[in-house]
């Protein structure tokens, strides 16, 4: 039989107080700071809130989007993401958040109250051959609380 403490290090409730905020969108390092992060909020039996931020692009027409939908898209990766690193079903300990703005403060704004943000070094744009991109690095300075930046490696 187990303990009462080893049960909810397995399976946090929602009365938890800890949170573990992951940055996600859809890139490899991404998906591995979701990995790392559910492994964290699962561990320390925090809540886990993967967030997806979203933002029309600067040059953006109307009349040449049509139905294309950046919320949507971002909502449809962040639901891919989780399905894929909870394939039995998402737990009732993970709170998935669609965020508009600019992914840096979106982030940011969300660290306030949390235990540690988890993102990826580089996720989609940037350039290639950075060690941080500019979320990561903004995240790094500016977060209210302790970050974890995942760096996927090469193994050679």
């Amino acid at each position: 039989m187990t303990s009462t403490a080893e049960n909810t290090a397995q399976e946090p409730s929602l009365a938890t107080r800890g949170r573990v905020v992951v940055g996600v969108d859809g890139s490899p390092q991404a998906r591995l700071a979701l990995t790392r992060a559910a492994e964290l909020a699962r561990q320390a039996g925090a809540m886990l809130e993967p967030v997806i931020v979203w933002q029309y692009p600067m040059t953006a027409n109307p009349y040449v989007l049509g139905a294309w939908s950046p919320e949507r898209d971002a909502a449809e990766t962040l639901r891919a993401c989780v399905t894929d690193e909870f394939p039995q079903g998402v737990p009732n300990w993970v709170s998935p958040s669609v965020v508009s703005g600019p992914a840096a403060h979106a982030l940011i704004d969300a660290s306030a109250g949390a235990d540690l943000v988890v993102v990826g070094s580089r996720g989609h744009g940037g350039f290639v051959g950075l060690m941080l991109g500019s979320v990561s690095a903004a995240c790094a300075e500016y977060a209210h609380c302790p970050v974890l930046v995942m760096r996927e490696t090469t193994r050679g």
